[in-house]
């Protein structure tokens, strides 16, 4: 799996998700219990995960549907 966004906006991580899901592209929020336990204060960031195999197909996507600047570098 590799991380393309790292957020706090639960509204976006679940768009870019459900993006994901649409495309058939294996994926998933990580650190959510992290986040429930520190008290949903927003301090601790969610991450959407993608199968490797997909890290281009899911880039295109999020980029189109206008969440390129949400993208993390390629190289992290």
């Amino acid at each position: 799996m590799h991380e393309i966004i790292r957020s706090n906006d639960v509204v976006l991580l679940s768009f870019a998700e459900s993006l994901m899901r649409d495309a058939g592209i294996a994926s998933m929020i990580a650190d959510q219990s992290m986040s429930i336990l520190e008290g949903s204060l927003g301090m601790l960031q969610r991450r959407l995960l993608v199968d490797s195999d997909c890290v281009d197909q899911a880039r295109r996507i999020l980029t189109d549907a206008g969440l390129g600047a949400e993208l993390r570098d390629p190289e992290a």
